[in-house]
């Protein structure tokens, strides 16, 4: 049994244009408009569409998440984001880590846990991504990947930064494949991540944050993996594309929670 609040957030990555972003945002207010109350739901926009998409949200609840930042506050980054940046445009979260970040743009374990340093610092909350590539998980080393990484990502953090945290499970081999761990499969690494948590910072600390599964999560899966004790929602990709698919989930979401209590 727990009180922790089901979190969905959609990761659009690099996909639609200004019109389309608005209508999707638009649409995705008015779908969510009756869960807003009791799931946290965020929408994680390209950056040029970052203050398109606020507009559109207005006053929905739906919050504004941005796919990444950089952790200095300013200066000579061609290209980079800052925080201060997020701010000034209403973001409340952002995603730190994702493996298209990781295992495509070829960002380390120390430039993570310097965004996420620089996030909290600065007010924002995180999306902490962890996960395993196939190679890795046929070799049985999904745990100790990504352990490693939640141990990385975390390295200074205090304790009273946790309540802004949350982590995000992402098996690479199953983001953008069709592919989906079973609920099973998640749950135990969930667990293993919680447990982490706990010796790492204690009992209570590990049991209030909130870990979202994320990889090819859909209408028809979420309701099974969102059941388990320890996914505490998803980070969704191409179903967050879609407004009605992705209100399903995140009905799915509130569905669970429910049946925990």
């Amino acid at each position: 049994m727990t009180d922790r609040r089901p979190i969905v957030g959609g990761n659009w990555k690099m996909n639609t244009d200004r019109d389309t972003a608005d209508r999707l945002a638009r649409d995705v207010a008015v779908a969510c408009a009756d869960a807003v109350a009791d799931r946290d739901i965020i929408v994680f926009p390209p950056f040029p569409y970052l203050e398109a998409v606020r507009n559109a949200l207005g006053s929905s609840g739906v919050r504004l998440g941005a796919q990444d930042v950089y952790h200095e506050a300013n200066g000579a980054y061609t290209g980079e984001v800052s925080v201060a940046m997020l701010l000034d445009l209403d973001v409340s979260h952002v995603i730190i880590g994702h493996s298209e970040r990781r295992h495509v743009i070829g960002e380390s374990d120390n430039l993570i846990n310097a965004k996420v340093r620089a996030a909290l610092d600065g007010g924002l909350e995180v999306v902490l991504c962890v996960g395993e590539t196939l190679e890795q998980r046929e070799a049985g080393e999904t745990e100790a990947v990504t352990l490693a990484q939640v141990r990385a990502g975390l390295d200074g953090i205090d304790p009273n930064d946790l309540k802004r945290l949350i982590l995000a499970y992402e098996p690479v081999w199953a983001i953008g494949t069709g592919r989906t761990a079973t609920a099973d499969d998640a749950q135990t690494v969930h667990a293993a991540i919680r447990a982490e948590l706990s010796r790492r910072y204690d009992n209570t600390s590990a049991d209030t944050i909130r870990i979202q599964y994320g990889g090819s999560v859909k209408p028809d899966n979420a309701g099974e993996l969102f059941a388990r004790p320890d996914i505490d929602g998803g980070l969704i990709g191409g179903a967050s594309l879609n407004a009605d698919h992705f209100a399903s989930i995140v009905s799915a979401a509130g569905v669970a929670a429910g049946d925990r209590v």
